[in-house]
């Protein structure tokens, strides 16, 4: 097992030309690790992107690959072409988002059934697929997978999106088992309502969802989570602080519950 220090790290972050992703990489950039690719499906907003890491972190080599970790294909251009950039890949956050608000089973249609799955399961299992035979040859990464408080705590309006959290949440615990031996450590990171985020907007702005988090928010004895509350779990379960961890999956939820 080879643990590597920020300074000799590649990152990838899918979905990170905005919110909890664009936070992660930027948190992960301040804390040493020189070179970062993002990811969306949007150029122009992932060049923005670009910029606004560059003027916290200067020193970062960042670079933008418009990809959709969807597709399988896609998947592995974004994994290969980090490679074929830096040289390296040391760290994976796979931070793809679905764009459904929660509403009852019955009334998702059948296509947003798909959307969910894609977006925030296969999403993941593409990505992970294509980036472990690079730290595999490296002897050792660490994946961190963006689950959700609805992977342990049935939610009503939330059954599909709970049934993808839920299989990312087992298979980073299973993942884990698996890639130990070559020295990669797996993590969900599981968060439940994170406002200054466009998805938040989203759910504030139709009637059962906002409902639904109204309630959920009152009990956030210790404030609502934003980005920047989960960035920082992220940047220490990648470091080498977190070297002897591996398997977890961690609610970043301000005390709406303990899950």
């Amino acid at each position: 097992m080879i643990v590597r220090n920020f300074g000799e790290c590649t990152a990838l972050v899918t979905g990170s030309s905005n919110s909890i992703g664009f936070e992660i990489a930027a948190q992960l950039a301040e804390a040493g690790v020189p070179r970062i690719m993002l990811n969306g499906r949007n150029q122009e907003r992932g060049e923005q992107a670009c910029a606004r890491l560059k003027e916290r972190a200067p020193n970062v080599d960042v670079r933008f690959i418009s990809a959709d970790p969807t597709i399988q294909a896609e998947a592995r251009r974004l994994v290969d072409s980090t490679v074929e950039a830096f040289g390296s890949l040391d760290i994976l956050v796979t931070s793809v988002a679905g764009h459904l608000t929660p509403r009852p089973f019955h009334e998702i249609p059948y296509e947003g059934i798909d959307h969910l799955i894609n977006a925030h399961l296969n999403s993941v299992l593409y990505t992970c697929r294509a980036a472990l035979p690079h730290m595999m040859a490296r002897e050792g990464g660490v994946i961190l997978t963006m689950s959700s408080d609805a992977a342990k705590i049935a939610t009503p309006g939330e059954v599909v999106v709970g049934a993808a959290k839920a299989a990312v949440v087992m298979f980073a615990r299973t993942l884990a088992l698996e890639a130990s031996r070559h020295g990669i450590r797996v993590h969900a990171i599981t968060p439940s309502i994170v406002k200054d985020t466009a998805g938040y907007d989203r759910q504030m702005a139709n009637e059962f969802s906002r409902k639904l988090f109204q309630k959920a928010e009152s009990r956030a004895r210790l404030g609502v989570v934003s980005p920047k509350d989960i960035a920082p779990l992220a940047v220490f379960l990648a470091s080498p602080a977190a070297a002897k961890m591996t398997g977890q999956a961690i609610s970043v939820n301000g005390g709406i519950s303990a899950a």
